[in-house]
């Protein structure tokens, strides 16, 4: 049987609690019920990977696999926002508003516009009727 290098077990541990961190439940938390509302946590992952070694031997010492090596793995979940869902409705709730980029924002807001240009068309039509009520065309 071969002998596994070091440098491979190195690598593979970090690999391994790299998969455990980056589980989908990670991005898109358990959803949250509270009543008629669902909020699902929504998360960022960012992550980085280094690992190295080196094999080397002394004059007096003669080893099969004299190696000398490390690797690490670090990882940052930041909440980034909460999908919101109350019957019909889904709205995006973002944790920091500043770390939004202008799509975001247009995309976070274009059912608040569109329900008030609705509002505000139907109002005007109401004015409208109104006053053709109050002075009919003859």
């Amino acid at each position: 049987m071969e002998k596994q290098h070091p440098l491979n077990e190195l690598l593979g541990t970090a690999a391994e609690k790299l998969r455990v961190l980056m589980g989908t439940n990670t991005i898109v938390g358990e959803p949250i019920q509270t009543g008629e509302v669902t909020l699902i946590p929504i998360s960022r992952l960012s992550f980085g990977v280094a690992s190295g070694g080196s094999e080397f031997t002394t004059k007096t010492q003669r080893e099969e696999n004299p190696f000398g090596g490390g690797s690490g793995a670090g990882a940052k979940v930041e909440p980034v926002a909460f999908l919101i869902i109350r019957g019909d409705s889904v709205r995006l709730l973002p944790v920091n508003a500043n770390s939004m980029s202008t799509v975001d924002r247009v995309v976070e807001v274009m059912p608040e516009v569109v329900d008030k240009v609705t509002a505000f068309w139907d109002k005007q039509q109401e004015k409208k009727a109104a006053r053709e009520d109050e002075y009919p065309a003859e």
